[in-house]
């Protein structure tokens, strides 16, 4: 009985445990591009491409590595190029590279 008093008292807690709110700043914040810097997300159907404050050239991967396709941005400009949906990987001119969802 004793045992079973245990069991039932490590679940309660357990369940108060799984069960209590998590903190605000515990959860992961979303890292937004800064507004000099090229960025580039998915959406529905498309991946958008923001050049930031100078010329900039997407080349974007299918998740096998083939190359897709190479989007250039005028400075300043926000250009939305359709793509089926998927996942692909945005490498932005030797900066940096990033995986992307089209849903």
């Amino acid at each position: 009985m004793k045992r079973l008093l245990y069991i039932v008292v490590c679940l309660l807690a357990l369940g108060a445990a799984v069960a209590a709110p998590v903190p605000d700043n515990f959860l992961p914040q979303r890292v937004e591009s800064t507004a000099t810097g090229p960025a580039a997300h998915g959406a529905e159907g498309r991946i958008v491409f923001i050049a930031g404050s100078t010329d900039a050239a997407f080349s974007v991967y299918s998740i096998t590595g083939q190359l897709v396709k190479v989007v250039r941005v005028s400075a300043d400009q926000r250009t939305t190029v359709e793509f089926p949906k998927g996942f692909y990987i945005v490498k932005c001119s030797n900066q940096w590279s990033r995986k992307v969802v089209v849903r």
